[in-house]
């Protein structure tokens, strides 16, 4: 059962797979990095090392509609409900050529096509993953104006960019467990014998 380090888990992961998966062929030519950054690191692109980088980037989270539902029922006072989430990324190449640009978001779409699925043999484990658990990595049809207003509010100019949709992320209630009784104090009083 996943915990909420998930979210940042299928970030992480997608940015290994796909730097495990780039061809050697292919970064000879174009090398790159597949890094998973924050707001703040695409805010100060200037002072940051953002160049022959695929940014991951997740700019929104919310309740997976198909299980809003489900996340509000509690099944007992002890358990609490789960949370379906989906994750909403941004991979944006940063760099100079275009050349390199369009080819290296090519390969990254097509691998990400090709293997859409995310299982425990690519999701990291900080994550808490259930072995039998899975993410389902899908492209997210944004309209420009949905596009524009995601660069105008982080800062930078526009890049060419791809949008995905991870989904369903299931966080698990994080149980801590009740203290165990490791010790019994009685106490003692001297009561007066009965003549």
């Amino acid at each position: 059962m996943a915990n909420f380090s998930a979210i940042y888990s299928v970030g992480n992961s997608v940015a290994q797979y796909l730097q495990n998966a780039y061809p050697p062929a292919t970064a000879t030519s174009f090398p790159c990095q597949f890094k998973l950054v924050s707001s703040s690191e695409i805010a100060t692109e200037e002072t940051t090392a953002l160049d022959q980088v695929v940014s991951i980037f997740l700019h929104r989270i919310t309740v997976n509609e198909n299980f809003r539902a489900a996340t509000k029922v509690q099944d007992a006072p002890t358990k609490q409900p789960l949370v379906f989430l989906d994750l909403h990324y941004l991979l944006t190449y940063w760099g100079t050529s275009a050349q390199a640009e369009q080819t290296i978001l090519g390969w990254t779409m097509q691998q990400l096509q090709a293997a859409p699925i995310l299982d425990s043999s690519i999701l990291s484990a900080d994550g808490g993953w259930d072995p039998a658990e899975s993410v389902q990595l899908t492209i997210a049809d944004l309209s420009l104006e949905d596009v524009l207003r995601i660069w105008d509010a982080l800062g930078p100019k526009y890049r060419l960019s791809v949008s995905y949709i991870a989904r369903v992320v299931r966080i698990d209630r994080t149980i801590v467990p009740e203290p165990v009784v490791v010790a019994t104090r009685f106490t003692y009083e001297q009561k007066e014998a009965i003549a």
